[in-house]
C-alpha cells in the first residue's frame, strides 16, 4: 500500500470516514465503491482518484485501526518485560491482549461496538488478505504473546500452547463481532465484558496444567522407584531346564 496522509477533513476525509463506518456495518465483501461514494457525498470516480482503489481503502482502512492497536500491544509488552518477569501472572498479559482494543476504541470517531466489530472481522481475515505491512506487524505481535504465554505456562509443549492461543484469539475475534449492546449494557460496560474474557481465556490457558505437573510427577516418581528396586531373578523351572 502506498504511503498517504490522510486530511482532518474534506472529501478525501468524507469517504474515508464512509467506507471505515460501511465496512464495520455489513462487511468487507458487500459493501461497493458506489455505496462508499454515495455514502461520502462523492462521485463514482472518488475512491480511484483519492485512494487509488477500493482495495487500497480498504487496505488503510484496516491499517489504521489495526496497526494503534498492535502498537499499544508492544508497549504492554514492553513494560511487562521490563519487570523481569517478577510478579507478572497471565491475567496480565491478556489484559495486555485485550485492553488497548478498548483504548483504541475510546479515541474512534466510530461507536464502540461498531469499532470492536471491525477489529474483530480484521482479526479474522486469511492473512493474505491483509495488507503486508499490517500482516507482518500482526504476525511479530503475536509471537511475542506467544513467548510471554510459553514464560507463564512452560510446562505447556509447544504445540500446546500454539493451540491454546489459537483458541484464544479465535474467541477474542469471534466475541468483538457478535457481541451487541444489549450484552454489553447487561455486564455494564464492553470493559467489564472483556474482563470476563480474561477469567475465561486465563482459566483456558491453565487448564489442565497443574495436573499435567502432578502426572509428570508421579511418572517420574515410578520410574525412579522402579531402577531402585533390585532385581530378584527367579530359578528357572525344572520344564524349562531340560528344554532342548
Amino acid at each position: 500500500m502506498r504511503e498517504m496522509k490522510l486530511p482532518d477533513s474534506g472529501p478525501k476525509r468524507k469517504l474515508f470516514d464512509a467506507a471505515t463506518r460501511l465496512f464495520a456495518e455489513r462487511g468487507f465483501d458487500l459493501v461497493s465503491v458506489r455505496e462508499i461514494c454515495a455514502a461520502g457525498g462523492a462521485n463514482i470516480a472518488a475512491v480511484n482518484y483519492h485512494f487509488g482503489s477500493r482495495d487500497e481503502l480498504l487496505a488503510w482502512v484496516m491499517t489504521s485501526h489495526l496497526a494503534p492497536v498492535l502498537e499499544v500491544r508492544a508497549a504492554r509488552l514492553d513494560s511487562l518485560e521490563k519487570a523481569g518477569g517478577k510478579g507478572v501472572v497471565l491475567e496480565a498479559i491478556l489484559e495486555a491482549l485485550v485492553q488497548p482494543i478498548v483504548l483504541s476504541a475510546q479515541q474512534s470517531e466510530l461507536h464502540d461496538l461498531l469499532f470492536f466489530k471491525l477489529i474483530g472481522m480484521i482479526f479474522q481475515q486469511n492473512p493474505e488478505n491483509l495488507p503486508s505491512e499490517l500482516r507482518a506487524q500482526l504476525a511479530l505481535n503475536t509471537e511475542r504473546f506467544k513467548r510471554a504465554f510459553a514464560s507463564i505456562v512452560p510446562s505447556l509443549s509447544a504445540d500446546e500452547l500454539a493451540w491454546r492461543l489459537q483458541f484464544t484469539l479465535g474467541a477474542l475475534s469471534d466475541l468483538l463481532v457478535r457481541v451487541d449492546g444489549a450484552q454489553a449494557e447487561s455486564a455494564g460496560s464492553m470493559d467489564r465484558v472483556l474482563e470476563r474474557f480474561v477469567r475465561y481465556a486465563a482459566a483456558g490457558m491453565r487448564g489442565g496444567v497443574a495436573a499435567e505437573i502432578a502426572e509428570i510427577a508421579e511418572i517420574a516418581e515410578e520410574a525412579k522407584e522402579a531402577e531402585e528396586k533390585p532385581v530378584v531373578e527367579k530359578p528357572a523351572s525344572p520344564q524349562r531346564m531340560f528344554d532342548f
